[in-house]
């Protein structure tokens, strides 16, 4: 069995939605469907059941980071008089549509983070 790569470099794969073990790509079929193993290495993804609540963890992280440091610029640069309606705009529609937008990248990561630092040894 070939060495894990460092976990620098699994982290960097599997935020690029690619195999941490690997480097393998194509590993949505669909958006929302992730293929089960690495079309190259064989890995297998879910290893449990409940094994993405990690990945729903990670998607609530990005897309709350994200909204905190926007709601943060945009009322730094708009002070003392807020535009609370364009302030909404703004947020609202990152906080719809932004969980779909990360949903692959937070599996892929996910796994990097389990096989970094949970399974690396």
């Amino acid at each position: 069995m070939t060495p894990l790569p460092s976990r620098g470099r699994m982290l960097w794969r599997g935020a690029t939605r690619r195999c941490p073990r690997c480097g393998s790509g194509k590993l949505f079929t669909r958006w929302f469907t992730m293929v089960p193993d690495c079309p190259r290495c064989g890995m297998h993804y879910e290893r449990e059941q409940g094994y993405w609540v990690g990945a729903v963890a990670v998607n609530f992280t990005i897309v709350a980071f994200v909204f905190v440091l926007v709601m943060t610029i945009f009322m730094g640069l708009t002070l003392p008089d807020i535009p609370v309606a364009s302030l909404l705009m703004t947020v609202v529609p990152l906080m719809l549509f932004g969980p779909a937008i990360i949903y692959p990248y937070s599996k892929t990561l996910w796994v990097a983070i389990d096989l970094a630092f949970l399974h690396h040894l």
